[in-house]
């Protein structure tokens, strides 16, 4: 593999960035590795230009294990962390990692070049004792570094009360005041904790639930969220209460809100915009609205096209391609006109993407009686609705877990959906999801 100059590496993170070439297309192009320009393009990202003009060549072992804490607590990958502290390799900081689990901090101190005295040598040897002492304050670290890492996976964060937990679990093995030393925190901070631990807490029940329904929808509740689905198994909490709850519990919800930036395409002038940002439906099959967005992942390209009901916010048909031809929204098509009625009369809402400006759409929808409707030029507001959800599923899953394969991708989108229209709970629907709210109608009906 050749090597580059900073210029050469800022060029190739530009190219990706600006869409005109994927991850597997430069790599072919530039006879380098997908990891490698994954790093460069964040380095990019996260640094600009400035980014590549500094090179470290040695590292002590502070800025090494300030690299390793901020990882544990902020759970940042090698890669992202390689380019927010602006290190050569994302692979050498897994290898800070691993020779820290295995030797402790001493294993991050840089080896002195040449050989070492024969005193110097007697001298690190030492005594039996001092050895044995050694191994047990390392195994301690080791030991303590790996639970902080544990409970604070969920959390996002390392708080004192997580510090606290892992000192109480370890100290039947190792000395608390080691340990509080390890934690760096105040002696008084851990003797605190110790004793509200051992209280008998009145909120342990409802502790129980409050993890079982975070877990459950995958860090996606907050506490508002979670305080109404605990009141359907009958606890009553001030919101303000499940809050400082969860803060306890290092638990917070993991969703992070993206800007939606949209496309505006070819803009042709096929239908008029029938729907005026009325999103209101008083039935079902009365007001759909639809939209195409895309996804870019391991050096590929999916297109999901659902269509949504504006009655319950139900996802009531979708289709996944590798390329977004026709087939992609005429599937989709075929998919929600089996759920009309004879009687039904639906407006279909879109933008002016080129698939609905198509002869063939407009024939399917004339053929089952469906009302054309679509948004002014360059006017994502025309179709907020349908933005709205693709802003919640990138939000609660392509930018909140991590997947293997593409194949991976597919199948968590389609258990997301399901569990959008089964599971996940509107305030608009009276805190009930789509699908229970459609049973509801039928119901009163």
């Amino acid at each position: 593999m050749a090597n580059f100059t900073a210029e050469e590496k800022i060029f190739i993170a530009r190219l990706y960035l600006e869409g005109t070439h994927s991850y597997l297309e430069l790599q072919k192009l530039y006879n380098v590795s997908y990891p490698m320009i994954q790093g460069w393009v964040r380095l990019y990202q996260i640094q600009g230009d400035e980014g590549f003009k500094k090179s470290y060549t040695s590292y002590s072992a502070e800025f090494k294990m300030d690299v390793l804490n901020y990882m544990i607590e902020k759970g940042t990958s090698s890669y992202d962390a390689a380019a927010i502290f602006n290190i050569s390799s994302p692979s050498l900081v897994r290898t800070w990692r691993i020779n820290f689990h295995a030797g402790g901090f001493d294993a991050l101190i840089p080896k002195k070049k040449g050989r070492t005295s024969m005193e110097k040598r007697k001298l690190a040897e030492g005594s039996v004792e001092v050895l044995e002492e050694r191994i047990k304050q390392l195994e301690m670290e080791n030991a303590y570094f790996k639970k902080v890492e544990c409970f604070s996976s969920n959390a996002g964060k390392i708080t004192s009360n997580i510090k606290a937990q892992v000192i109480y679990e370890l100290k039947a093995i190792y000395h608390v005041v080691a340990l509080i030393k390890v934690a760096d925190i105040p002696r008084s901070t851990y003797y605190y904790w110790e004793k509200r631990l051992n209280r008998e807490d009145k909120y342990s029940v409802v502790k129980t639930a409050i993890q079982s329904i975070y877990h459950e929808h995958k860090g996606r509740y907050g506490y508002r969220r979670i305080t109404k689905e605990l009141k359907k198994h009958g606890f009553s909490h001030n919101p303000k209460t499940i809050n400082r709850l969860m803060n306890e519990m290092g638990l917070k919800c993991l969703v992070r809100l993206k800007k939606y930036r949209s496309y505006k395409g070819k803009v042709g002038r096929i239908a008029p915009n029938v729907i005026q940002r009325d999103f209101k439906a008083e039935k079902m099959n009365q007001k759909w609205v639809t939209d195409v967005t895309e996804f870019h992942l391991f050096g590929e390209k999916r297109y999901l096209s659902p269509i949504l009901d504006l009655c319950n916010g139900e996802i009531i048909a979708y289709k996944v391609m590798k390329r977004p031809v026709y087939q992609l929204v005429g599937d989709m098509l075929k998919q929600a006109v089996k759920r009309l009625k004879p009687e039904d009369r639906v407006i279909l809402h879109s933008d002016q993407g080129w698939h609905y400006q198509m002869k063939k759409y407009q024939r399917t929808l004339e053929e089952h009686g469906i009302m054309q409707s679509m948004s002014r030029k360059g006017n994502c507001l025309d179709n907020a609705v349908m933005e709205n959800f693709f802003g919640l599923l990138k939000s609660e899953l392509l930018y909140l877990q991590e997947f293997e394969s593409m194949e991976h991708f597919e199948k968590e989108l389609d258990a997301y959906i399901h569990y959008y229209n089964h599971q996940r709970m509107k305030e608009k629907l009276k805190d009930l999801s789509p699908v229970q709210y459609r049973a509801q109608i039928l119901e009163t009906a």
